[in-house]
């Protein structure tokens, strides 16, 4: 299985509350020069989960118009930002399994995508996500190993 780890993009700071920042103009530049690059290895996810939060909504909105429709889509409240890293982690392989998923897409935020690294791949401290960055995570079985991890500005 391969697990996309994605941060949503850049978000603005003028909310009534956290839940309700929006993507600006270069979160949504970002967010679609990663779902380009993206697209010319990754040709369909199968699965999608996506936090609740409305800049993570976003996110998959831009994401998806490079996709065609997943198999199945969801959204989990286990994927917010004060999250359980075992939990989201654990949540994320039982969908994979359950929707016989190869190939896996979560957009979530920091810190909670840093923690989900170092649940699915033990020993690894948890790494930084730039907005729209993306870590790819190859799983064989029990075991998970950073294939890479990109940035906008990497991938630009």
């Amino acid at each position: 299985m391969k697990l996309y780890l994605m941060r949503h993009g850049e978000a603005g700071y003028h909310a009534h509350s956290d839940r309700e920042r929006v993507l600006t103009e270069i979160g949504r530049y970002q967010t679609e020069l990663m779902s380009n690059w993206l697209a010319r290895d990754v040709t369909e996810f199968d699965l999608v989960l996506v936090s609740p939060y409305l800049r993570a909504q976003q996110t998959w909105q831009e994401v998806s118009k490079h996709f065609p429709e997943p198999r199945k889509w969801l959204v989990l409240d286990e994927l917010i930002p004060s999250a359980e890293p075992t939990l989201a982690a654990d949540l994320t392989l039982a969908y994979a399994e359950q929707y016989k998923a190869d190939n896996v897409l979560v957009i979530a935020h920091m810190p909670l995508l840093g923690y989900m690294v170092s649940e699915l791949v033990p020993g690894i401290e948890p790494p930084l996500f730039a907005t729209s960055g993306v870590t790819l995570i190859d799983r064989h079985g029990e075991r998970g190993s950073i294939s890479w991890q990109h940035t906008p500005h990497t991938v630009s």
